[in-house]
């Protein structure tokens, strides 16, 4: 019985030092479960291949370490202001109409949620920097009716279904983006309420991409243009030729 324990733990050193020999020469060495301190898996922009590898070739997994296509909706670093979804025919003109904004892959936003904030932004942000196009008013109004639309209502007057549901008590009444003082604001107060919310709205900063905000106000003007009767479309734009009264709205 003695003699059997001591040839059993002779066997298990004996293998446990012969599982861990360093390479040398045209030895590749031994190691115990390799695959516990090498990985074999796929990582993405990362050449690691292990030369044990029984899985597949050297140049097999060179090719699956490539970058990948992004997906679709991802914004390269330095042209944040450009979705991969735009068609190739407008790039150029965006490219264009975005000259002069900063953007860096996360489009800081310089003005901070105070009131004086709000009027600086409403002063010096005046040109939406994407062109009016329908695939962009097409996007304005999904996300509009998904986002605005339940408060401020899918015409945009202010009646959504939350304010029509509560028998018309709310805590602050929405906006209606069709009176005349939000038909002449500047697209900076639009936008700095999208990045901050205002009084009992929240802010929407992280729900809408920075495409998505500017395609969101798009179609805001698009409703405004419906409501009196003036176009605001790629091959026509009567609304931005009404007079807008010197100084701010309040």
């Amino acid at each position: 019985m003695r003699s059997g324990l001591i040839y059993f733990c002779a066997v298990i050193v004996f293998l446990a030092l012969s599982s861990c020999q360093k390479a040398g020469g045209d030895f590749p060495g031994r190691e115990y479960v390799p695959d516990m301190g090498h990985s074999i898996s796929y990582q993405a922009n990362y050449y690691n291949f292990y030369s044990l590898n029984t899985w597949g070739t050297e140049g097999e997994y060179y090719q699956l370490a490539l970058p990948r296509t992004p997906v679709e909706g991802t914004l390269p670093i330095g042209m944040a202001g450009l979705s991969t979804a735009v068609d190739p025919a407008e790039a150029d003109e965006m490219r264009a109409s975005l000259q002069g904004f900063d953007l860096s892959g996360s489009v800081p936003y310089y003005y901070e949620d105070t009131e004086e904030g709000r009027q600086r932004a409403a002063e010096e942000i005046i040109d939406n920097p994407f062109p009016i196009t329908e695939r962009g008013l097409a996007m304005g109004k999904e996300m509009y009716e998904i986002y605005c639309g339940i408060c401020h209502g899918n015409a945009g007057d202010g009646l959504g279904y939350l304010v029509r549901d509560d028998g018309g008590v709310y805590p602050a009444a929405p906006t209606s983006f069709l009176l005349d003082e939000w038909v002449s604001a500047s697209n900076g107060q639009y936008y700095h309420a999208i990045m901050h919310g205002r009084n009992v709205m929240g802010a929407y900063n992280d729900k809408l991409s920075y495409e998505e905000r500017w395609q969101v106000i798009h179609y805001i003007r698009s409703l405004q243009a419906d409501a009196a009767g003036l176009a605001y479309s790629e091959d026509e734009n009567t609304l931005n030729e009404i007079d807008i009264p010197a100084g701010l709205i309040q």
